[in-house]
């Protein structure tokens, strides 16, 4: 059971999902682990540059991992992906990122893999996050940010996953925005539009847990 969670913006509540997914994994008896190659936005500490998504992503693994093996490619500023490589010296390398990938495919038998921004996010001079997705060959769920604008980015995010020939299992509404206007509308007409099922709706939460989470959330039916 391996999973490519993506999202229709940054801070749409992709790491909400992935946490969700893996606690539902979890309690299905399977060793499950989640994965999170690349991120942008750290904060540096006497053990190294450290995201509070990896590190929450690291806590809930089982059998435990060290933060490298969750988080590869860790940079400093909130910014793009490459941008945030370029300004460390360096470029994300998506072999080492699938190596990595494997190497958990082989002590957890479920792997929960959380991209960075949106489906089209640049990695590098010539490769995207979709590049990602289809180099690991992971089944897809899109994470919709309810919010003013995203019946747009929600269509075009899955006209791009539809067409990079990996499949969307399902999508996820994430209330980002608790007062947004006609939220139920918004769903609906999504709900008619996103050729995959919806795998649940989260609530805004006053106080987050993956164990809260995964209680909105269903796992795909098969894959």
């Amino acid at each position: 059971m391996h999973y490519f969670i993506t999202g229709t913006d940054t801070d749409c509540g992709k790491t909400l999902v992935t946490l969700g997914f893996m606690q539902l994994c979890l309690e299905s008896g399977l060793k499950t682990t989640g994965m999170k190659p690349v991120a942008a936005g750290a904060l540096r500490t006497h053990e190294g540059l450290l995201n509070p998504d990896a590190l929450a992503i690291q806590g809930l693994s089982n059998p435990p991992l060290s933060y490298s093996e969750v988080n590869p490619y860790c940079f400093e500023p909130a910014v793009a992906p490459h941008l945030a490589a370029k300004l460390a010296g360096t470029s994300i390398d998506l072999e080492r990122i699938a190596r990595q990938y494997q190497q958990l495919c082989e002590t957890h038998e479920a792997v929960v893999v959380e991209g960075a921004g949106g489906w089209k996010v640049p990695l590098n001079d010539g490769q995207d996050m979709a590049d990602m997705c289809r180099r690991l060959d992971l089944p897809v769920v899109l994470v919709v940010g309810l919010r003013l604008g995203c019946i747009n980015h929600a269509l075009l995010s899955m006209d791009a996953i539809l067409a990079s020939g990996q499949p969307l299992l399902g999508w996820i509404a994430n209330h980002v925005d608790a007062n947004m206007s006609l939220a139920e509308d918004n769903i609906q007409t999504l709900k008619q539009r996103i050729k995959a099922p919806l795998l649940g709706r989260i609530p805004r939460l006053d106080r987050v847990s993956a164990e809260t989470v995964a209680t909105y959330l269903s796992l795909p039916s098969a894959y």
